[in-house]
This record gives structure tokens, sequence and C-alpha cells, in this order.
């Protein structure tokens, strides 16, 4: 009840700090360059919360209204849509945006709360809190409280692998599913849960007159583990069931995203060194006072820093099996040749976070803590006004 009341004081600080900045964004013309803001958007009362509906906002809100008809929507898992329709549909809220903002902060507070235990079964609660601070100054930590599915998606990972480590593995597996339901990286969690699994194991002997009903036992044990594990892939699967039924491509949610701009590549893979390659090349071409200046090296700069915080995490021998599930959201973005909306995904490689937390240099910590409130501000003023960030 404590760490209850303790992550409500601290959350509600933060929204306040970003209310606060939205107040002040309002002196900045809006830039109404996003495709649909008149036609959906802007339908929903109150106003204030319109802006934090921005980008992809849009299509879970259509998501949510008219399921998946309009066209490309589907690049969006359906969970999160399905829950505002779910809320926004009852009696109490009657408005999807309303509803969308609720669960968004509903899940954010489950989320910290999750984070703050995952970390305490390993550290100190001066390193989770460590943690959190680094995540809740993050430059795009916004989006946990705008129409989006961070939140959601990041309480179901962090709650799939605190049951893991507690060695309930149905439940582990179920959480799983959840977060494959409702983003691409909740597939991830399989290869990181048989990680998990395997550090868990422990190898008994078995005496030779006892050999035949140890190998049964074994076998029950391992089933009892593998079978929840691979539950967590089930959302994945019974969205391409559903894309294979409605649109007869049951990988529409991958080949839709070119459809987004940011040159995506759906049919090929792009390596890391390209991408950074290229990216090399549009700081040098980009002009210098144009916003998208800005963004390329918020994305450049994102993945870069993840890349050394999961560096670190290796070499301080932070959980093997969150390592894992980080390593393949980060770079599997990447494979499309863009770092485009890589400073909203590095949202959820909570072992960065971690790596972070480990840190006793008390004048870096200060100096990151610093610089990052300094980019929270800028980049929620762009993400409020119209422009795009990640």
């Amino acid at each position: 009840m404590e760490m209850f009341k303790k992550v409500l004081i601290v959350l509600l600080i933060w929204r306040i700090f970003l209310f606060g900045i939205q107040y002040f964004s309002t002196n900045i013309p809006y830039r109404d360059s996003f495709p649909y803001v008149d036609a959906v958007l802007n339908k929903y009362e109150p106003p204030f919360l319109r802006p934090w509906g921005n980008f992809d906002g849009v299509h879970y809100l259509t998501i949510a209204k008219s399921s998946y008809s309009a066209q490309y929507t589907q690049a969006f898992f359906p969970l999160y849509p399905l829950t505002i329709r779910w809320l926004g549909g009852s009696l109490f809220l009657k408005n999807y945006l309303i509803s969308a903002q609720a669960i968004s902060s509903f899940f954010w507070i489950l989320a910290i709360i999750m984070l703050v235990k995952l970390i305490e079964l390993d550290y100190k609660a001066k390193i989770a809190w460590q943690t959190v601070t680094l995540l809740l100054l993050f430059p795009t930590s916004f989006y946990f409280i705008s129409v989006y599915a961070e939140s959601m998606f990041l309480f179901f990972v962090l709650t799939s692998f605190y049951f893991a480590r507690k060695g309930n593995w149905w439940c582990s597996g179920i959480f799983g599913a959840l977060a494959s339901a409702t983003k691409l990286f909740g597939v991830f969690l399989f290869p990181a849960l048989l990680v998990e699994h395997s550090l868990q194991e422990k190898i008994d002997k078995i005496r030779i007159e006892d050999k035949l009903f140890g190998v049964w036992n074994s076998f029950k044990k391992h089933l009892n583990c593998y079978l929840p594990i691979s539950i967590s892939t089930l959302g994945l699967i019974l969205y391409m069931v559903y894309l294979k039924n409605e649109f007869n491509n049951p990988f529409y949610f991958a080949t839709a995203q070119s459809a987004f701009g940011a040159s995506r590549s759906v049919t090929k893979l792009v390596l890391l060194y390209q991408v950074f390659w290229r990216y090399f090349k549009m700081i040098v071409t980009v002009t210098k006072t144009s916003p998208l200046y800005f963004t390329v090296w918020l994305e450049f700069l994102s993945v870069v820093f993840f890349l050394f915080l999961l560096w670190q995490a290796y070499k301080q021998k932070i959980r093997l099996s969150y390592i894992i599930f980080a390593i393949f959201s980060l770079i599997t973005p990447t494979l499309t040749g863009t770092f485009s909306s890589m400073p909203r995904y590095v949202l959820i490689l909570f072992p960065g976070f971690i790596a972070f937390g480990l840190i006793k240099n008390r004048k870096l910590v200060r100096f990151v803590y610093g610089l990052e409130i300094v980019l929270l501000v800028v980049c929620t003023i762009f993400f409020l006004r119209g422009y795009w960030v990640a």
C-alpha cells in the first residue's frame, strides 16, 4: 500500500508537469499535417485532451470505433483499441478519447508498480526508484499517457516476467499472450521466457533404478513450463488468423508498415550498419533549422544510447532473459531500414533503464536527469503541437 501511494504521488507530480508543458505550448501554432485529425480527433471532447491523441492515436480511435475498416490500420494490434471500445462504449464514459486516456493512465500506474516489484527481486529499492525516475523523465515518456498502447504493453511484459521469476509459468504465458495481442514485440517474450526457464532449471541426478520414473517426471515438469511459455505467442497467432480470414493476408500488420512513410522496407532486411550510414547522410543533408533535423538526431541517439545501456546491462549481469527480450525489441524495427519511432520503441527496453539505475556516479546521474527534462519539454511540445517525434 505504501508503494502504491508513492507511485500515485510521483505520477501525479509528473502528470501535472506534462499538463504545464501543454498549457504553455498553446502559444506555438498547431501543425495540422496529419491526415484524419479533423475527421476523427477533433470530433471528441474535451478539446484539451485531443493533442494527446495525435498521430497513431487517431488510428487507435478509428479502430475502436470502426474496427479495421480503414486501410492500413491493420499495422496496429487489436487489444488496446478493443479495450478502448469496451470502456468508451460503456454507460460510464461513452467517449473513446477519454476511454483511451483512462486506459493508458491506469496501466501506466500498474506498469510502474510492477517495474519496482520486478527490480526489487534482485536489487535495492533505491535502484528501482532511480530506474523509475529515468523512465519518467525520458524525452518520450509522455507516450505512456497518450492514446498509445505503450503503458498497457509494458505492464503485460513486466507482469509476464514477474510471474516467470516466481515460477508461475501459466500466469506468465497468459500475460505474454496479452502482450503479443497488444504489440508485435510481445512475441519476443517467447525466447526470453525460454531463457528464463533455463536459468531456473536445476538438473537432478536420476538414480539408475528410478530412471524411467525420473524421465517421466522430467517430461511433465518441462511440459508445465514449455506449454504455457508457448501461449505467449497466442496473441500474435490469433491476430494473424483474423487478418487471414478478413483480408487474406496474415502478415498485413507487417506489409502495411510501408504506408506510414519513413522509407520502411518490408520486402528485404536492412542491416544495422546500413541504417547508421543512412542517418549519417541525413544528419549532413537535412536542413539544420528544420524540426526534422531534431527528430533525426533524436532517433539516432536513442538507438546509440540503448545499445550502450544494453551492453552495460550485460556487463552488470542483469537477468539474461530481460536482455534477450530487449535486444530483439531493439534490433527488429531497425531491420526495416530506419530508426523512425525508435525514441518511442525504446521505452519498453526496461533492462537498459535498470542498467542506468545501477550507476553510482551521482554527477552523471544528475546530468542525465537534467538533459532528459529539457528534451522531455521539447519533445512533448512537438508532439502536442502536431510535429512528428516518434
